[in-house]
């Protein structure tokens, strides 16, 4: 029998008419869901590039009134900006490879029962995910490794994830074993195994640790706050954190620093506080929504299979 026999005689299935109405609640239902989760993003780019002084007086809400990009212009022109940008980038793009290649590695290797004491090292290594010693003992460790005013101090200290570990071992022990025994048949050594055979192979899983990985280090500014004082180590996040901080007096610096033009500027351009922090949100959240489409067909496979084994 053909394939298209096959479709042909196989039966067809038929929604009967209590199908409808679910069908109906469920697309209703999960369309209203990506509404309420899409508006706040959507009204901070339509009040980011609307008239600065009908936003500020919470006018906005649908559409863009006033349409202008003097807000991107202003907040893009200020100083520091540039650097800060590059050392986001350079933390998130660094940081993230060497967080999925030690994720990659560690779950590979605590899936080998050859490894002398693995019970043991996986146990260590889950430990930490629910116990500690603190911010001052943490913060004395960094100190004493010379990792403060140091741009590794936004790498090293993450590598090393339990839970990527977690997804990451579940994941392998999901696989074929035989892929690994026909390697070992082969000659095949313990690292030619691991990146000739299972890190392409784990292509699901390591997507979804790089999204982890990407977010969290292109949110983080919390570790600038404890173990950097240099200003040309402050990434994107931080340096929008203290504009934001600052977004009056930053507002009105901004209307002075235009000088003649100032008193005849218009209030739909002229900076407000509310016109910073909606700009700074949208600086912030935008380059990191772009990576999610890129790793999406990987991410819900990646995730489910490395967290539920068999």
């Amino acid at each position: 029998m053909t394939t298209t026999d096959l479709r042909t005689t196989a039966p067809r299935f038929r929604p009967s008419r209590g199908d409808l109405p679910f069908a109906v609640l469920n697309y209703a239902g999960f369309t209203l869901f990506a509404l309420v989760c899409g508006y706040p993003f959507y009204y901070l780019i339509i009040n980011s590039v609307s008239a600065n002084d009908v936003a500020a007086l919470g006018d906005v809400r649908l559409w863009p009134v006033g349409v202008h990009l003097e807000n991107y212009t202003q907040i893009l022109g200020l100083p520091g900006l540039a650097s800060s940008t590059l050392v986001s980038v350079a933390r998130t793009v660094i940081g993230t490879a060497a967080t999925v290649l030690a994720s990659a590695f560690l779950g590979f290797m605590f899936t080998q029962e050859r490894l002398w004491k693995r019970s043991l090292w996986y146990r260590l290594v889950i430990f930490t995910m629910y116990f500690n010693a603190g911010l001052i003992p943490v913060y004395l460790t960094i100190k004493s490794l010379g990792l403060t005013n140091n741009f590794w101090v936004y790498i090293l200290p993450a590598v090393v994830q339990p839970f990527n570990i977690i997804l990451v071992k579940t994941y392998v022990e999901s696989l074929p074993r035989s892929l690994q025994e026909a390697a070992e048949l082969d000659g095949a050594g313990i690292v030619k195994i691991f990146f000739r055979i299972m890190l392409p192979n784990m292509t699901p899983i390591l997507a979804t640790v790089a999204i982890f990985s990407a977010v969290a280090q292109w949110n983080s500014f919390q570790d600038t706050l404890l173990y950097v004082t240099d200003q040309n180590l402050y990434p994107l996040q931080y340096t929008l954190y203290t504009y934001l901080n600052q977004a009056n007096s930053l507002a009105q610096a901004a209307q002075n620093a235009q000088g003649a033009l100032g008193a005849i500027a218009s209030a739909a351009t002229s900076q407000t506080p509310t016109s910073i922090r909606v700009t700074v949100a949208v600086i912030v959240v935008l380059p990191i929504i772009f990576v999610y489409p890129l790793f999406q067909r990987y991410f819900v496979k990646g995730i489910m299979l490395g967290a539920v084994k068999g």
